[in-house]
């Protein structure tokens, strides 16, 4: 018995030679980057991170480029790069977390966060501030409010060097006495 073949059937298995959609890599990365970055970003929440993870998703379809035999697939190949290369990131980040049996926040100093507080000793210090000779109040107001050095004190109120340190030296040690601002320490 003989057996009937169609040669133009058996022509037709054979596969033709695909024309390439993209002729070579740079071609395909000029014409898709920006959809592929869109995608990318989607990814991640940092658009610095997205161009990073596109480059790396690129740069392992470069390495297959010669492999993929179906152009027509490229898109998914990359986006498919992409997940995995993102995948693999988060599975590596660091944990700066610990668990500890100790809290390592600082102990809170009394009275060091409240507004009132804080108002009530920035009120006392100007009360007591305002029991200074005159002279003495514009050199301690100029050396610690207006944080001048004792050289721009001396020349803003026209004495010596030596005079502005005497008389914050002084003033200060008032300031230290002050029944007003010992109760607030």
């Amino acid at each position: 018995m003989t057996t009937l073949v169609c040669t133009s059937a058996s022509k037709a298995a054979v596969p033709a030679k695909q024309t390439l959609a993209y002729p070579s890599f740079a071609s395909y990365v000029k014409a898709r980057q920006p959809v592929l970055l869109r995608t990318a970003r989607s990814l991640t929440a940092n658009p610095c991170d997205a161009e990073d993870l596109l480059q790396t998703a690129l740069a392992k379809t470069y390495v297959a480029w010669e492999r993929i035999e179906d152009h027509r697939a490229l898109d998914g190949y990359v986006r498919r790069a992409l997940l995995n290369t993102r995948t693999s990131q988060w599975r590596k980040r660091r944990v700066d977390e610990f668990a500890t049996d100790e809290i390592p926040e600082p102990d809170l100093v009394p009275g060091g966060d409240d507004p009132a507080e804080q108002q009530a000793l920035h009120d006392a210090m100007w009360r007591a501030i305002m029991k200074l000779p005159a002279r003495q109040r514009a050199m301690v107001v100029l050396r610690y409010y207006e944080d001048l050095s004792e050289v721009q004190t001396a020349e803003v109120l026209g004495v010596s060097v030596g005079t502005v340190k005497s008389a914050v030296s002084r003033a200060l040690g008032k300031l230290r006495e002050d029944p007003e601002l010992v109760q607030v320490r």
